[in-house]
């Protein structure tokens, strides 16, 4: 089981690594001294608040260090040969590499939390948000989109290895059923079936009742092997032909239905709240047709979350080792279900997004899902 979000943010050194980059955390740290890691935290920080290069004169402005101008710039000079830091243009600043923004997370130790008022759109949102899991896990995305300004994405749990809580059958006209099947995961699978009779409500709480009896607590992955149980075990002697065919039609389209196997839901919102970040006219093309792709997506935060951290980072295209996505930052989260499956929330953005924001929205919003599931 993973841990919630929220706990995965308090040592984002020692957890919140993902993707193909080595582990070089410590010999980061190790590197600069306390003067060199100061100076760096403060250009990570000047620049994603201002999209704009940071200049040595501006780091002794803000930050209170007790150095001349000079000072910083010889040391900013250092921190650029080590590969922290390049300058854009010969006069300008200087801005974070992939390896600045890498040790900037790597040295949030503490918990990392979200402002009040954040914090109280996050639970008001939860506090109201009923129905079902679909509509829910597509609100999340919007809420994780609007707090951030990052694409977020949202990937409900797989169906799979879930187990059927209930079987309902409803019908929608005389010869039209609506077979819903409730899961332990929160999502609820339901299709329309065609029968050769017209059927009443008692035939389908009849049919319903059977159905639920004898499935519930079956997982979709066995769903196969329970109806051939049921098929050797013969009609049971209560239940009338005519409702017998509701039961043959309803498992019918549930074995389809498990045979085919649903990919796991994804829902993507806040594309145009990013593109703004994203100068390169390319570079934004390039992130939105991979966006579109909902399996490279989900493959993706797969594979950040394969070791099984809570949270994983990955910075620009060395660490998450996708090309379209080179200049971007993905952090993505698990939440758990009662079942025991999990699904994701992550934010894609660029590799300038804040960090401090990323982490604890994530961490929030995940956790909320989570909340929830555990009610429904």
């Amino acid at each position: 089981m993973y841990p919630e979000p929220v706990q995965a943010v308090e040592s984002i050194a020692s957890k919140g690594r993902g993707g193909h980059r080595e582990d070089t955390t410590t010999s980061n740290l190790a590197i600069l001294d306390g003067r060199k890691a100061a100076i760096l935290r403060i250009v990570v920080s000047e620049y994603i608040s201002t999209a704009q290069p940071v200049s040595s004169s501006h780091v002794t402005k803000v930050s209170g260090i007790d150095v001349s101008p000079a000072t910083v710039r010889s040391e900013m000079v250092a921190l650029e040969a080590e590969g922290f830091l390049i300058q854009p243009h010969t006069s300008a600043g200087r801005i974070p590499t992939d390896k600045g923004y890498r040790f900037f997370v790597d040295s949030l130790v503490s918990p990392v939390e979200l402002e009040m008022r954040e914090q109280r759109a996050v639970e008001s949102f939860f506090a109201s948000a009923y129905g079902e899991l679909e509509r829910m896990l597509e609100d999340a995305s919007r809420l994780l989109a609007r707090l951030t300004d990052c694409a977020a994405v949202v990937t409900g749990p797989m169906a799979k290895g879930a187990e059927i809580r209930s079987v309902q059958l409803v019908p929608m006209g005389l010869r039209v059923l609506l077979v819903v099947v409730v899961l332990s995961n929160g999502l609820v699978e339901k299709g329309p079936i065609e029968v050769d009779l017209d059927v009443s409500d008692e035939m389908c709480a009849i049919a319903s009742s059977y159905l639920s009896a004898r499935l519930k607590g079956c997982q979709i992955s066995s769903l196969k092997s329970r109806v051939e149980e049921l098929e050797l075990q013969g009609p049971a002697q209560e239940v009338d032909s005519e409702t017998l065919s509701l039961v043959a039609a309803a498992l019918g389209f549930l074995m389809q239905a498990s045979a085919v196997g649903d990919p796991e839901p994804v829902y993507v919102e806040g594309t145009s709240r990013m593109v703004p970040a994203f100068r390169a006219l390319d570079t934004v093309q390039s992130v939105l047709e991979t966006l579109e792709e909902h399996c490279v997506v989900t493959s993706l935060f797969r594979q950040l979350m394969a070791d099984g951290q809570p949270v994983a980072i990955a910075i620009g295209g060395q660490e998450h080792g996708m090309k379209t996505l080179a200049d971007c930052t993905v952090v993505v989260a698990a939440y758990d279900t009662l079942g025991g499956e999990h699904g994701t929330v992550g934010l894609l953005g660029p590799t300038r997004m804040d960090y401090r924001l990323a982490l604890a929205a994530v961490a929030a919003v995940g956790a909320g899902i989570a909340r929830r599931l555990a009610v429904m």
